[in-house]
């Protein structure tokens, strides 16, 4: 590769769906330098997820709600230690304060068109400017950069121990029909849909469909109301697993479904990754850059564009566009999976 590898620090400290597109990066990186050790700093949510991948040999915590505090124990942390290379792959201000910490040989990060927050000061190397492309591919030109092949592109997730796996089993053992997890909330309201046609969709699912509908997420306020509008207005109230088993648990509920049928969210990535049918309901943020990567777009239901535009990739989001969708739309796509995905 174009520099020494063989110890890496990754800066990418939160946003689930991130986390999911730094993976295939490292897959790339470790094909290439199979004796890389990996360091990698996140918050504790994202890295509930990277933990015990068999690709990173060790997590930093960054504790975001101690303030200074937090900054302070990371760059107590990365004190003693140095690094061949650091990955700068997240461009807000305190990804910049936390890459001032890391002595690394080379600090690669964004060309000066995307390095917001004056990332560019902090790194030594910035990858080519770019067209707008998808994050995942975005996120992929650090290897290009490097000289590692990208091909194949491989997350890795999933139940990765036999207790994870057991718990999966058990969640499912009560579960008598193909199951459907439903991601119905995330915490930017302008991406959530209708709950009262989540309820809508959880009768048809598995009243037409033969389908269990479950509820998946956490238990944060916006999560919980919408839990129970949907319970109170569905004529089969679904199974219901919002926080059941955290971030883990969740994806071991959708590594054993059927189909899922999720909002623009981190969950939408994870069940990419594991290559599980998802019908993704997008409406705020552009699909070409935020949506399903190079799986399942037959599924996606697309009210960003209006009927006919061929938008450009960009970062520009459209405000009250979900409401565009109608539970036929969502059904129609579900029929989709059924006749192209189901066995």
């Amino acid at each position: 590769m174009r520099v020494a590898t063989d110890r890496v620090c990754i800066v990418m400290m939160s946003a689930v769906g991130d986390t999911v597109h730094v993976l295939p990066v490292l897959h790339a990186l470790k094909r290439a330098n199979p004796a890389m050790q990996v360091t990698w700093i996140l918050q504790q949510g994202p890295a509930m997820l990277v933990r015990g991948h068999r690709l990173v040999d060790e997590i930093i915590l960054f504790d975001r709600s101690k303030g200074i505090r937090g900054f302070l124990d990371v760059r107590e942390q990365l004190r003693s230690r140095k690094f061949d290379l650091a990955l700068d792959l997240q461009v807000y201000f305190k990804a910049n304060i936390v890459t001032s910490f890391i002595n690394a040989t080379v600090k690669l990060g964004f060309d000066f068109a995307r390095a917001r927050d004056l990332n560019w000061l902090f790194t030594t190397d910035r990858i080519p400017p770019h067209p707008m492309q998808h994050v995942q591919d975005q996120y992929l030109e650090f290897c290009d950069w490097l000289g590692a092949p990208t091909a194949p592109v491989t997350w890795g997730l999933g139940p990765w121990n036999e207790e994870e796996r057991a718990w999966q089993r058990s969640f499912y053992a009560t579960v008598d029909r193909p199951a459907v997890p439903l991601v119905v909330a995330t915490s930017k309201l302008q991406k959530n849909w209708l709950p009262e046609r989540w309820a809508e969709l959880c009768d048809a699912l598995y009243s037409d469909f033969g389908l269990q509908p479950i509820l998946v997420g956490g238990r944060s306020p916006v999560e919980v109301e919408c839990e129970r509008i949907i319970m109170a207005r569905a004529k089969q109230p679904p199974l219901s697993a919002l926080g059941n088993g955290g971030l883990r648990g969740l994806v071991g509920i959708l590594d054993g479904a059927a189909l899922v049928i999720s909002l623009d969210t981190g969950p939408l990535h994870i069940t990419v990754a594991l290559d599980r049918p998802v019908v993704s309901l997008m409406g705020y943020s552009n699909p070409k850059r935020v949506g399903p990567y190079r799986k399942f777009n037959d599924l996606m239901v697309d009210a960003y564009g209006d009927p006919g535009e061929d938008y450009p990739v960009s970062m520009e989001n459209r405000a009250d566009r979900m409401p565009r969708i109608a539970v036929s739309d969502v059904l129609e796509k579900v029929q989709v999976w059924r006749s192209c995905y189901a066995s």
